[in-house]
């Protein structure tokens, strides 16, 4: 089950979407691994500090790899097919602001895997 949300960055309401179907087209755009990504982003932004910015360039575009495809899964119609040309329509994109609520969206999908998963071993139970 795909869960969305929309998310306010510089002033423009975009939607996000997280499923199980993201590592695989992350995997696919980037040739990385998402998993490892999200771990060592969450890292770099807790031993980081808004004010000093103080992010390495490869956690800034992980960060944006990572939210261009939770956008572009959530409106492929509407996302242009490079990162590069998404990201032209922001002025600024906050990594302190928006990757909490990705990690938060991230989460839920986990969650709600987690207990289909649970669900399924008490139907086929013997």
């Amino acid at each position: 089950m795909a869960i969305k949300k929309t998310i306010t960055v510089d002033g423009i309401e975009v939607p996000f979407k997280a499923s199980a179907a993201v590592p695989r087209l992350y995997r696919i755009k980037f040739r990385r691994d998402i998993y490892k990504d999200f771990a060592a982003l969450q890292t770099s932004v807790q031993e980081g500090d808004e004010e000093s910015s103080a992010l390495d360039i490869e956690s800034l575009e992980v960060f944006e790899n990572i939210a261009y495809i939770m956008a572009k899964h959530a409106d492929p119609e509407n996302v242009p097919d490079n990162p590069d040309d998404w990201l032209e329509a922001f002025n600024t994109f906050s990594i302190y602001e928006v990757l909490p609520q990705l990690i938060e969206l991230w989460g839920l999908n986990v969650e709600t895997q987690a207990e289909s998963k649970k669900n399924i071993e008490k139907l086929t139970a013997r």
